[in-house]
């Protein structure tokens, strides 16, 4: 197989010495003396992420988090199609698109331009749980299908009852509508049935807190940030939860967190914000304290 020396790579992806070593000091790839053409081809992936300013620390996890999901997989940027969603790497396998920090399949996204799948009324071709699903997914967008959408979730549930993706999604379903009680029940059924699901802790957290179990909110949150650090949705509404019980140096650790995963953007704005009043309230109390 033909080999490419270090200057060889710079020049033919149009890449800096400086590029390639920080990609390199990130952990994103390895330090090598020569390069095969599959390393040029993975290294043009991670090029293309950076293009797109996903972090450094997002695609690292991402990577690693599909490893651990995908039995056999030893390298996601060349086994899988990747997309960006929101700052936020995709994998396209088998026919699915799946979040893998998060845990969360999605509707399918190509250079952040939707693919609108077909939506289609008649449950006759759908065979297997996934299909239910696939069904469910193009149908819960518009609320004039929506009940459709239940029912193909109930379906894909029937025939697969580990299937935690379609759960999360029925108790989005319910919450949307208000129905706390029914939503509560489908996120626990997720987190039971794949104890290491993101999302499902997250989503969780957030009916928990809509109904006013704030302790019970924070450990969800805290569980669905310790399967994935990197979770910034998790971060800010730990951080929300943490103001809300009157614990602000907890809730600065979140928000800071939050900060440092999203960047720009209005909730980022937001979380700054916190951050600077969270700083100045407790130095007005320092100072109280000294006199």
């Amino acid at each position: 197989m033909e080999r490419y020396h270090r200057e060889d790579v710079l020049r033919i992806l149009r890449i800096t010495a400086r590029q390639l070593a920080g990609w390199e000091k990130a952990g994103l790839f390895p330090l090598r003396d020569s390069y095969s053409f599959f390393d040029l081809l993975q290294l043009s992936k991670l090029r293309d992420l950076r293009a797109k300013r996903v972090r450094p620390a997002v695609i690292r996890d991402s990577l690693r988090a599909m490893l651990q999901q995908v039995a056999g997989m030893e390298n996601p940027l060349l086994e899988a199609g990747t997309f960006t969603n929101r700052s936020r790497i995709v994998f396209r396998h088998h026919g699915a698109a799946v979040e893998p920090i998060a845990g969360q399949f999605v509707l399918d996204f190509a250079d952040s331009d939707v693919v609108h799948q077909p939506k289609i009324h008649s449950f006759r071709a759908a065979e297997n749980a996934s299909d239910f699903f696939t069904r469910g997914v193009s149908l819960e967008d518009d609320p004039k299908t929506q009940d459709e959408a239940v029912i193909a979730y109930k379906k894909c549930v029937e025939l697969d009852p580990t299937h935690a993706a379609a759960y999360i999604n029925l108790g989005t379903l319910c919450y949307n509508r208000h129905d706390y009680v029914l939503a509560e029940r489908y996120y626990r059924k997720a987190v039971e049935v794949d104890p290491r699901y993101a999302l499902a802790y997250f989503d969780l957290g957030n009916v928990l807190d809509e109904t006013g179990r704030l302790p019970e909110a924070i450990k969800s949150y805290e569980a669905a940030i310790a399967l994935a650090p990197t979770y910034a949705d998790a971060h800010y509404n730990l951080a929300l939860a943490f103001e809300k019980a009157r614990q602000p140096r907890k809730a600065l650790h979140h928000w800071g967190a939050y900060s440092k995963l999203d960047t720009t953007g209005p909730w980022a704005i937001h979380a700054k914000n916190q951050i600077k009043k969270i700083l100045a309230g407790d130095s007005l109390k320092v100072v109280a304290r000294k006199k």
